[in-house]
């Protein structure tokens, strides 16, 4: 008797094993040199829902740096997750050259895994043919926005820095677009300035010089009222840099992050400890800035989109898997935006193409703007006119 009720329980530990037996979520992302916030983000996930070879639910694979010369591979890579039974998502945390065709292929061999594609570098109209859900940073709503918060911050003029390749990529230049028009509607100087392109001759260092000799120049002739924007990261670093120690404004990054830029400008070094912790990295960042006297001049987002997205996704793509959420729930993916981002709001819109035709699954997302020593500035809460949607 006493081998039966064994037996029988030992069956009964088997059947609730296996119905809760954990799938697996991939994660893409590239390394450290790469995109650090982004394999952060991965990191942090798997210190939440543990790493897939030791029982838990995040398998992290990270791509090639020279993926452009290794393409094949990096697509071979995103694909191979398929070939987990358990995977249930692939979620690219930067949807890099190879995920259009990557996807493609997941979907022959796997049609019932979920596929989420962050900050796609491909076409847009290719990109959500193959994923079911698609995520972007706004930058039409903050071509509005930024200028708004120059506004609000004390500037009275606005300063575009970029250059001709920049201006070639079809969000980009409609964003200055939106820039120049929301400066005329809110009474703004708007002042388009052309720098060197780091990838140049002149290369990052020469056009990182020439963003710290002008500005000296910039200053004088335009005013200390004047707010400094930016398109290429590059640049971001070194006016950071003059207009903490010489005046000006500047609202937040062209991809805003406590850690864009300012460390470098301010001379700021992280622990490991607080790598991947954004309230002790902004604290940071804000008692520096503080030190400069430039509280209430300078801004960024409080969490770095590429951290929050990755793990805003894991969460939304849980929710999908065990709830029956619908992978474009945009209600959803804010609330798992908002879990992981404390402090800080979010919003946003459907990506509408060319052609004024609106994509149900495609998101273009944005936080509220920090201002160092002051707080957030309630961006997310100020409605974009919709005129501004249909700038060229």
């Amino acid at each position: 008797m006493k081998k039966i009720l064994v037996s029988l329980f030992m069956m009964i530990l088997s059947i609730i094993s296996l119905g809760e037996e954990k799938y697996h979520i991939g994660i893409v992302t590239g390394t450290v040199s790469q995109s650090e916030d982004g394999l952060r983000g991965a990191e942090e996930a798997i210190k939440i829902y543990g790493s897939g070879d030791k029982g838990g639910e995040i398998v992290h694979i990270t791509f090639p740096d020279n993926f452009m010369q290794e393409m094949e591979t990096t697509i071979s890579q995103i694909v191979s997750l398929a070939d987990d039974p358990k995977m249930k998502v692939v979620i690219m945390g930067e949807s890099i050259p190879g995920t259009v065709e990557a996807f493609r292929r997941i979907r022959e061999k796997r049609p019932d895994i979920v596929l989420i594609a962050n900050s796609p570098h491909e076409d847009p109209e290719m990109i959500v043919e193959v994923a079911d859900l698609v995520t972007n940073p706004d930058s039409i709503a903050r071509g509005y926005l930024i200028v708004d918060a120059a506004k609000k911050m004390g500037a009275t003029k606005f300063m575009h820095i970029s250059f001709p390749r920049h201006l070639s990529y079809e969000l980009l230049s409609k964003r200055r677009n939106v820039m120049k028009a929301a400066c005329e509607d809110l009474g703004l100087e708007f002042i388009e300035m052309t720098a060197p392109d780091p990838v140049s001759d002149v290369g990052v260092a020469g056009a990182q010089q020439y963003i710290l000799e002008q500005m000296p120049t910039w200053l004088k002739k335009y005013g200390k009222d004047t707010a400094f924007f930016a398109t290429n990261d590059a640049h971001t670093e070194p006016l950071l840099k003059m207009v903490a120690e010489k005046g000006g404004y500047f609202v937040e990054a062209d991809l805003p992050s406590p850690t864009m830029g300012y460390p470098g400008a301010l001379g700021i070094n992280f622990s490991e400890d607080e790598k991947g912790n954004w309230p002790k990295i902004l604290k940071k960042v804000e008692t520096s800035v503080k030190e400069k006297k430039a509280d209430g001049r300078m801004g960024t987002w409080a969490y770095s989109y590429n951290f929050s997205t990755v793990v805003a996704l894991v969460d939304h793509s849980k929710k999908v898997i065990d709830d029956g959420v619908e992978p474009s729930d945009f209600d959803s993916l804010k609330e798992s935006l908002a879990k992981y981002t404390p402090g800080a709001k979010w919003n946003g819109s459907n990506y509408t193409d060319v052609r004024g035709i609106e994509k149900d699954n495609f998101y273009l997302l944005y936080q509220d703007t920090y201002v160092l020593g002051k707080g957030y500035l309630g961006m997310t809460d100020v409605e974009v006119p919709e005129k501004y949607f249909s700038v060229k």
